[in-house]
């Protein structure tokens, strides 16, 4: 049985693990992206597909340096994130929420709870706020545009972080960013869109969960 009484801290991804938006994000990729043609967009969901947990912002980037091969303007980068807010919000305020969390933070009341996700910190602060979450992560909810590797960072030096921590993620990335900053993982699969993620778990020795609220399961 795993012990989660022992982490001083949990640190959940949100796309995926707490909310299933992953498919929000992906339709919102290919909706931006189909005014420059159907084969740039699909290009663009491949890469975002690969690269869970990498923010939109480097995404974007992507689509317009190697996609689309020409150099990034700002104001097209700008218009590109803010379309692709303007639907994701809209969509994460009624998407399913993972179960049992108020439940499980009952469980853990001695770990701080914290959110560090690829998604636009300031958005998911208010899609929390509105959908009643926010008061579970006493941690904080925290985004891009700075990535995961650095919010850890960050939170690490500041003390805000304590180990042992646990980091609860679905995908490649997630993993690498809690191995680099000395937290143990654990794999969430349900709604992840991490196609090979059982050879990768398997490779890696991760435990792997079907959701949030069977992590006592392990």
């Amino acid at each position: 049985m795993f012990d989660l009484n022992r982490y001083k801290a949990i640190v959940f991804d949100c796309d995926g693990v707490i909310l299933d938006s992953n498919r929000i994000k992906t339709n919102a990729f290919r909706n931006v992206a189909r005014k420059y043609g159907d084969e740039p967009a699909e290009a663009l969901v491949d890469y975002h597909v690969q690269n869970g947990g990498v923010s939109r912002y480097r995404k974007f980037e992507y689509f317009i340096s190697e996609i689309l091969g020409r150099e990034i303007n700002e104001s097209e980068l700008n218009h590109l994130t803010n379309e692709f807010a303007e639907y994701v919000t809209q969509e994460l305020l009624k998407c399913p929420v993972t179960g049992e969390l108020e439940r499980l933070r009952e469980k853990t009341i001695g770990s701080k709870w914290f959110i560090v996700s690829g998604g636009d910190q300031e958005e998911l602060r208010r899609v929390f706020n509105e959908r009643g979450l926010l008061k579970l992560f006493d941690g904080g909810v925290y985004g891009s545009p700075k990535n995961k590797d650095e919010i850890l960072a960050a939170m690490l030096k500041n003390g805000s972080l304590k180990k042992p921590a646990l980091f609860l993620g679905d995908s490649h990335y997630d993993h690498k960013a809690a191995k680099h900053a000395g937290l143990d993982f654990v794999f969430v699969y349900r709604w992840s869109e991490f196609s090979t993620w059982k050879e990768y778990c398997n490779k890696n020795g991760i435990h792997t969960i079907d959701s949030v609220n069977s992590v006592n399961t392990i």
